[in-house]
């Protein structure tokens, strides 16, 4: 499962991003549940693990150059904080509406970039992934698309990229949009065609309709269990992620989408206690006006799963996650973003 050979193929094979057999495991950050998130290992690790798409989530460098990161502040994915060279790049900065202290990837070229190294997010929950703490480089998307490459020959199967653009209004105001770049990225590489296996997805809307102009891959709509996107917040937009998910918001959304990705509470809410209420119809809902569906995250840990599936008060100790696939593959899901791939996997193959 460790081997880490094989050679580079020039693009990756040609086949439907939508014909694959049963749901599609999508590597949640690659397998963030053994590798410090978004990291070439990561990502390696959760094809291995059997997953279908690897995700790097997008952000821009201060040079234009995307890279993998969950979100544009860095201190808490790596050891920036301990560069002494970098101390004066610490700010406070208003993102989407928050104020937020740290270190930033705009601040940043490419090359300072690569002097940093990957750390563990949540090491109280995932303490033996803190044991790769520093050994891993914050990736671009052409090296995720580089590995993506290698791994479907030497796996002789296509391992597709699910690229989320974050923050993207935020990035137009400040002269980094990530629409363009992605584009680019994508056309240099050949996977601008509907046959590639690619997604795009985005939590906000304003990009995705500009992006539905400019892509001929499946794009999807992600969808919060509250709040709204962050392009109607700051048009003055009052509608919010509830509405989106309306049988009138999903006629919408497929008029610029091919999916929706729903957090996991809009497909089943909990209660206050995290206990799982009865089901919503949003997964029929979707289907019936042609919108694939892809449900986030699923994670072995306590920590979140619905108390119905814990196994006890440790929250990182390991629960039932199977009963909760279960659950989510019955109510027709088409894919899961899985921290856990091989745990995803297996629960499919055994559904």
């Amino acid at each position: 499962m460790l081997v880490f050979a094989g050679a580079v193929v020039a693009t990756l094979p040609s086949a439907s991003a939508h014909d694959e057999k049963g749901p599609i495991v999508i590597g949640h950050r690659g397998a963030s549940a053994y590798r410090p998130e978004h990291t070439l290992a990561a990502y390696e690790l959760a094809a291995r693990m059997g997953a279908d798409f690897i995700e790097p989530d997008l952000v821009p460098t201060k040079d234009g150059k995307l890279v993998a990161r969950h979100e544009n502040e860095i201190g808490g994915t790596t050891d920036v904080s301990a560069k002494p060279q970098f101390a004066d790049r610490k700010k406070t900065k208003t993102i989407d509406g928050v104020a937020i202290t740290g270190w930033f990837t705009e601040d940043f070229t490419l090359a300072e970039l690569k002097t940093l190294r990957a750390k563990e997010r949540i090491p109280a929950i995932r303490p033996r992934n803190t044991l790769y703490d520093g050994r891993f480089e914050v990736p671009t998307l052409q090296e995720v698309i580089d590995l993506a490459k290698r791994l479907s020959r030497e796996l002789d199967r296509e391992i597709g990229i699910y690229p989320e653009t974050k923050h993207p209004t935020y990035f137009q105001s400040i002269g980094l949009a990530l629409e363009p770049k992605l584009v680019d990225v994508l056309n240099r590489n050949g996977l601008n065609r509907r046959t590639a296996k690619v997604y795009v997805q985005s939590f906000e809307v304003a990009n995705l309709k500009q992006l539905n102009r400019s892509l001929r891959v499946p794009i999807v709509q992600l969808i919060n269990g509250s709040g709204a996107p962050y392009d109607f917040v700051a048009a003055g937009d009052k509608r919010t992620y509830a509405d989106l998910v309306t049988p009138a918001g999903l006629r919408e959304i497929r008029s610029y989408a091919d999916g929706v990705g729903l957090a996991k509470d809009v497909i089943i809410p909990r209660d206050a206690n995290g206990f799982l209420k009865a089901p919503t119809t949003v997964v029929k809902d979707a289907h019936k006006v042609g919108l694939v569906v892809h449900s986030w995250t699923f994670r072995n840990e306590n920590s979140f799963l619905p108390a119905d599936f814990r196994s006890s008060t440790d929250p990182a100790a390991y629960g039932r996650a199977f009963e909760e696939y279960d659950l989510f593959f019955k109510q027709g899901v088409d894919g899961v973003f899985a921290d856990n791939p091989d745990t995803a996997v297996e629960a499919k193959v055994k559904r």
